[in-house]
């Protein structure tokens, strides 16, 4: 007669180590989430969002007022930035800085000289590499409003 074999039992000690894998690849994965994103945390927008919301909508009104439209264009070596009035007149702010640099990380960024070339502000960037960018600008208008503007653009693969 042929002998069958014996079925295997599930064990304490069997669960005991599935539950501890499936709780240690769950916590490993949790704390390289966590590193990661300190890691590459590109740091505060505001140092007091409190007293920043207290002056928020007055600027935001000032600013819609202006009734600026702002375009980031990379072409090449340079960002064109293109900011037109209500009509779409070319608007020449009477001051523009700002930063320029990946929406994670800091890693890449730079503040560029802009110049106005009569119809929009020119920056030499080098190469940006392919991929989203934001561009955090400040301008400041003709009758001294400030202009603020994270103005996201896309490179593309060369």
């Amino acid at each position: 007669m042929a002998q069958t074999a014996k079925p295997r039992e599930i064990t304490g000690k069997h669960v005991l180590i599935g539950t501890v894998a499936a709780f240690s690849v769950i916590i490993g994965v949790n704390f390289f989430m966590a590193f990661q994103a300190v890691r590459t945390f590109p740091g505060l927008e505001v140092k007091n969002s409190y007293v920043a919301s207290q002056t928020f909508d007055v600027e935001r009104d000032a600013q819609e007022a202006l009734g600026w439209t702002v375009r980031a264009v990379p072409e090449g070596d340079i960002v064109r930035v293109q900011i037109r009035d209500a009509e779409g007149a070319p608007v020449q702010a009477a001051t523009l800085t700002g930063t320029i640099g990946r929406p994670t990380s800091v890693k890449d960024d730079q503040t560029p000289e802009f110049t106005f070339d009569g119809t929009d502000f020119v920056a030499n960037t080098g190469a940006l590499e392919s991929g989203n960018w934001n561009y955090r600008m400040v301008a400041t208008a003709a009758d001294g409003t400030e202009f603020k503007q994270r103005v996201i653009f896309y490179v593309k693969q060369q």
